[in-house]
């Protein structure tokens, strides 16, 4: 009787551990994959942009465009100021006005030509005109 009982008993303990464990694999599975879904994976969107109009601004102040222009004074081309005054802050201008420091260009502000900078990059030239874009106070949408 006391064999029965003690085999009784590992039988018992044998199928409560089973249960028990048996699906711990799983649940640790599922909570493991659970820890992410707290977190928001975050996009790489770049440079935000104050970050780009920071180095548009370096970048402004490390080329040649002094020679020509002056944050509020006209003096051989347009002041920046009128310039981020003529053109709303959007992508579009952002992209025109980077097209010009690349290129180049005349006739919008006279007759004087702007000499191309084809040294710098269209990244660059973007950051560049953010930065000017952003002299008149206006955010960009």
């Amino acid at each position: 009787m006391k064999r029965l009982l003690f085999l009784a008993g590992i039988v018992t303990l044998t199928m409560i551990m089973a249960s028990c464990g048996g699906g711990s694999k799983k649940e640790e599975a599922k909570e493991e994959g659970d820890a992410y879904d707290d977190y928001e994976i975050a996009e790489n969107k770049g440079p935000s942009s104050e970050e780009q109009i920071a180095e548009g601004k370096t970048l402004v102040e490390s080329n040649d465009c002094k020679t020509c222009h002056h944050p509020t004074n006209k003096i051989i081309g347009p002041s920046h100021t009128d310039v981020a005054k003529k053109y709303e802050f959007n992508e579009a201008n952002v992209k025109l006005l980077a097209d010009k420091i690349i290129k180049g260009g005349s006739g919008v502000w006279g007759e004087i030509p702007m000499s191309p900078h084809a040294n710098v990059s269209q990244t660059d030239a973007e950051k560049m005109a953010r930065y000017v874009l952003s002299l008149d106070g206006e955010k960009e949408h």
